[in-house]
């Protein structure tokens, strides 16, 4: 979904309370680094719980936390996320990302 813009999947995979925010955060960022691309490095699931490993790689070609677009590549940011899902949709997603990583990266920092 992330990788090819498919905005119009987010209401199958997330619950229709998490859509909502998930899309408020997704069309930003894709706004921000139109080119993105998600790598998975691992998922691991257990119960009602996945677990994944990625890296952010894409060009920082849209305003992005008040930062004017700086035409600069990011390369493989690590974000881990863990998501619990019910009935074969998300309801609760939390992760962490190399924000420090990728403003570096765009010599923002």
């Amino acid at each position: 979904m992330l990788n090819a813009g498919r905005m119009d999947v987010v209401d199958e995979l997330y619950a229709p309370r998490l859509a909502a925010v998930a899309k408020r955060w997704i069309a930003p960022f894709r706004a921000s680094f139109p080119d993105v691309h998600m790598d998975v490095v691992a998922l691991i699931a257990e119960d009602d719980q996945v677990v994944g490993r990625f890296t952010c790689s894409g060009t920082h070609l849209g305003d992005w936390l008040g930062h004017a677009a700086t035409g600069r590549r990011v390369e493989a940011v690590a974000e881990v996320y863990i998501f619990r899902l019910r009935e074969g949709r998300i309801v609760h997603a939390w992760g962490l990302e190399d924000t420090l990583g990728r403003l570096e990266q765009l010599g923002l920092r």
